[in-house]
Formats: C-alpha cells, structure tokens, sequence
C-alpha cells in the first residue's frame, strides 16, 4: 500500500539559537550549551554574532540561550535587539522557550542605571531596573525552589535588580537573595522565558533541570551524560548550602 502525503509527517530539526557567543561568554557560562550538544546531538545549533542579522528574524527556533557579558557588551546587544523588540516580544508571546543567564536579563529590562545617575535604556520586555555599583561586586551561592526540584547555582555580578517580580519569579530563594538583597524571588518567567542571575553553569549543576529544558524541547528521552558524577557532585552541593550559612561579599 502506498503511502499519501498526509501519511507522511516531516520530522522537524530542534534548532537552539545561542546570541552572541563572541562576547555573552562570561564565567564559561556557555558550557551551558556545549552540554546541551552532548545531550541532544540531533539537535541544530545555531549562533548568531553580532555582525549578523539574527535567525529568529525570519524563522522560529524552538530554544534562544544568551549568557552573561561585559557591560560594555550589554550595550553593544542592546542596540542589535532593539530593531527585534517586537520579535522578541512575539516569540515570548508564542512559548518559544528562552533562557537567560547572569547579567545577559538585564538587556530586556527597561533601565541599567549607573552610579552617576546616568541610565542605558534597555528593551523594555520587563519592567525592572538593574542598578550597577562597579566598585562592589556582588558574590553569592544561591539555592531555590524550581517546581518540584531545588536548584542550586551562584552569582557574581556588580548589579542588583529592582522592581515586583513576586508573580513573575523563575524561583523562591531559600539561600541566598533573589534580584536583590532583600527580595526572596530570583529571575524571571514569562510563559517560557526563563531568565536568571544564576550562574554555574546552570545546566551542569542541575541535572534535573538539564531534563526539563531538554523536556522543553521535546526530546522523547531526554537523558544526562555524565549522569552518575553529575548527581553526586549535586547531592553534594545541596548538602554544603543546606548546612551552610552564606557570607555575602
């Protein structure tokens, strides 16, 4: 029996777009993705630098990832999104999953303020205000509630961010502060727009997080490699921050 078109369904590539991988590196963050590859190796990874024009511009990946950078980077990738407000605003809108790590949220927010009073407008898609103070960097451990799993990461970064974020949060903090010293609420989500200061690299240190974003793609079975030494190494770092009492710098 032969088969008709409408028999046929196009298997369709998972395609994870990464911005700006030349200068949003900061913190080998971009393990993140790397590790990905190991894990979907089917998968299409694009990357889009600076010089180009993104691939979300005419298409519609399934994942967009971007990692902390300099200051001086956040203005450079806020004056390339700007033109793709609207896009962005429009992939958020129709689910396509982002994640966000470290100082790389601050770009969607609607200000980045310095310590003159001087402010770099951001992309508006959030409406907080992260406040830099260049002589102090902030360094943390933090662990939180993620659904039904705790996550665990760290921060190191010369801003703190304000504004309601308590119906909006990735995750509640349980150690540690959330988008500032005194808020309990870190990150951000919108459908599935998932940004945070968390640093880690997130994926590796959160094996159970590395399924849920593979999840998110679809993958039928997501599986962990390094599994075994990804979990102790986990199990382990949930007992020290439980048993810990942080010291801020």
């Amino acid at each position: 029996m032969s088969l008709t078109m409408s028999d046929v369904k196009e298997k369709k590539d998972v395609v994870v777009e990464t911005l700006f991988p030349e200068i949003a590196n900061l913190y080998g963050d971009h393990a993140n993705i790397r590790y990905l590859k190991l894990c979907m190796p089917d998968a299409r990874y694009v990357e889009d630098t600076l010089s180009v024009e993104p691939y979300f511009a005419e298409q519609t990946p399934d994942m967009i990832y971007m990692g902390p950078m300099t200051e001086r980077g956040q203005e450079l990738v806020i004056e390339k999104l700007k033109p793709y407000r609207a896009r962005i605003e429009e992939m958020i809108r129709e689910n396509v999953l982002f994640l966000i790590t470290g100082n790389a949220i601050e770009v969607f927010w609607d200000a980045i303020e310095n310590e003159d009073g001087s402010r770099i407008e951001g992309l508006g898609l959030f409406h907080y205000t992260a406040k830099r103070d260049m002589f102090h960097r902030y360094n943390s451990a933090v662990m939180g509630r993620f659904e039904n799993m705790t996550l665990v990461g760290f921060k190191s970064q010369f801003t703190l961010s304000y504004g309601d974020n308590h119906t909006e949060f990735l995750y509640e903090v349980t150690k540690g502060d959330g988008l500032n010293r005194e808020s309990r609420y870190e990150g951000v989500r919108r459908n599935r727009f998932l940004g945070t200061y968390t640093i880690g690299p997130i994926l590796i240190l959160n094996p159970d997080f590395a399924l849920y974003i593979q999840k998110q793609l679809g993958a039928a079975e997501p599986h962990l490699v390094y599994e075994s030494a990804m979990r102790d190494a986990y199990e382990e770092r949930v007992k020290q921050y439980e048993s810990t009492e942080f010291v801020l710098l």
